[in-house]
């Protein structure tokens, strides 16, 4: 097979293959055998009609079909693998010449986007600057106000409901007098902004057993974003009454005997949540340098695919405004992507197991699915390659980072052991 690539621009390539006879003529075998094993022809039997009678009967033409379209998936691999592309997308495949007679060649383009190419700079002593780990004693108090609304209790009240309170509410949506929706005994915190628009205001100043209407646009359904006179009823109001911070709520909320020394704890995690987000934005901001320093093309039908896809998504392609943020974003994250990309090939990065399961004991924990349910998952998807991919890619930039000069703005080195242990600390907590 010969093969030609020419650079349509930076990101899209054409290949001319050529396909000699003798190469297409197992997949043509093949072809005439399966029209053999599809067709009944008197004086016969299914699968034994010679090849001469199928070309008589269907066309050579169809046999050709046949052939090309069962060969063409390897014959397109092949061409990426000789002129050493990286595909992205789906391939645009022309067929310009057809092999009409035996010994006559095929040949056919594809244009396809591709991985660009990208002349990494020396990455060993990349400099950037974080901010200090500064923990006040308002951050701990935040933590132990945090820790107290965990192990709060819910009590019924005799008063109108406020911000924070816990009610139980019936809800229901019309348009026109016509009944769109309705629930009851809906459990809701005043002040989550999680329900329908205007609720929140709606709630403040009632009491048990009120009831009040406003007009708020749905937020779900058919109907999404049409106006509709939505009926609340507050069944009852209930606000979390917390703990003492003395020694029993710190032998009940810890293992420890004494709130001084829950309090202490609560400085260390409050100082090692701080590291890791040293560890995060120096990660952010080694990835944010290097795209800085390089000029990386996007594709251009893949950047307006995605655009699209999102858009409709949302039901907002006629937000001009938004397509714009949605664009920048989509661009930002590809020349990303093609970065680390380009970091896992010059590296030749590779991951272990290990690594691997850690990845997506994380992933599943941070998405509340059972790990194996979210393994299974992936992989009924076929998304599995994805994730390994990911990781090769956060591995490499994880040894970019490992050779990096990082500075806080005091001026101080830091060490990133914090980011390792707490993905680590993660992991283990998913298993």
């Amino acid at each position: 097979m010969k093969s030609a690539v020419e650079n349509v621009n930076p990101t899209r390539a054409k290949v001319s293959v050529e396909v000699p006879h003798e190469e297409l003529k197992p997949a043509m075998d093949e072809a005439y055998k399966v029209i053999a094993g599809q067709v009944q022809i008197p004086g016969f039997r299914k699968g034994k009609v010679p090849a001469r009678i199928i070309d008589q009967r269907f066309g050579r033409g169809t046999v050709v079909q046949e052939a090309v379209n069962s060969a063409m998936p390897d014959l397109y691999a092949q061409a990426m693998v000789e002129n050493e592309l990286s595909p992205i997308g789906e391939p645009e495949v022309e067929i310009t010449d057809v092999p009409v007679a035996d010994g006559d060649p095929l040949k056919f383009t594809v244009e396809v986007d591709v991985r660009p190419t990208i002349e990494l700079p020396d990455t060993d002593g990349l400099e950037v600057e974080v901010d200090a780990v500064e923990v006040s004693d308002e951050d701990v108090e935040k933590r132990m106000e945090d820790l107290r609304e965990r192990f709060g209790t819910l009590k019924g009240v005799d008063r109108a409901a406020q911000a924070d309170d816990h009610v139980s509410i019936d809800l229901k949506a019309e348009i026109d007098g016509e009944e769109i929706d309705t629930v009851e005994g809906v459990s809701y915190q005043i002040g989550q902004g999680t329900m329908i628009e205007g609720l929140d205001e709606a709630l403040t100043g009632m009491e048990a057993g009120q009831t009040k209407t406003f007009t708020a646009p749905l937020a779900g359904g058919e109907r999404q974003g049409e106006d509709s006179e939505v009926t609340v009823t507050v069944q009852s109001v209930k606000e979390r009454e917390l703990p003492e911070v003395d020694d029993e709520f710190a032998q009940l909320a810890s293992s420890f005997d004494t709130v001084d020394e829950l309090r202490e704890d609560l400085r260390k995690q409050a100082e090692r949540n701080a590291a890791f987000g040293q560890g995060v934005a120096a990660r952010d901001k080694i990835l944010e340098k290097l795209l800085a320093e390089i000029d990386i093309p996007v594709p251009e039908k893949i950047v307006e695919a995605e655009v699209v896809a999102h858009l409709e998504g949302e039901n907002r392609l006629d937000d001009d405004a938004h397509r714009e943020e949605v664009r920048t974003s989509t661009e930002e994250a590809l020349r990303a992507q093609f970065l680390l990309d380009a970091l896992v090939e010059r590296d030749e990065v590779e991951i272990e197991q290990n690594e691997l399961l850690e990845y997506l004991m994380m992933s599943a924990q941070q998405s509340g699915m059972d790990p194996n349910q979210f393994i299974g998952m992936l992989d009924q998807q076929g998304q599995i390659g994805q994730v390994v991919e990911e990781v090769r890619r956060r591995k490499a930039l994880a040894n970019v980072l490992e050779t990096a000069k990082i500075v806080d703005t005091n001026g101080q080195p830091v060490e990133l052991d914090a980011l390792d242990e707490d993905e680590d600390e993660a992991a283990d907590a998913a298993e």
